[in-house]
């Protein structure tokens, strides 16, 4: 884990005084609470590695997949 760096967030009152209730009820700092849901955001709004619709589809083949060589041999030539 890299060293934390300090930053500041500008929050509404409403906002704050919600934070510090979580963290009271919960028995850990506000900064934990914030850290915690900037790592979530930021997780979520990374582009995955791969998309979501892989193998979400079938294609009614079920050896496609290892037929692929076979099934692409001459595409693309004229």
């Amino acid at each position: 884990m890299s060293e934390p760096t300090k930053t500041t967030v500008y929050l509404t009152g409403a906002d704050y005084h919600r934070l510090k209730q979580l963290a009271r009820r919960q028995g850990v700092p506000a900064a934990k609470l914030v850290r915690e849901a900037v790592a979530e955001y930021v997780r979520r709004r990374t582009r995955r590695l791969r998309p979501r619709t892989i193998g979400a589809f079938r294609s009614g083949t079920p050896d496609f997949g290892s037929r692929a060589e076979e099934l692409l041999e001459g595409m693309g030539e004229e």
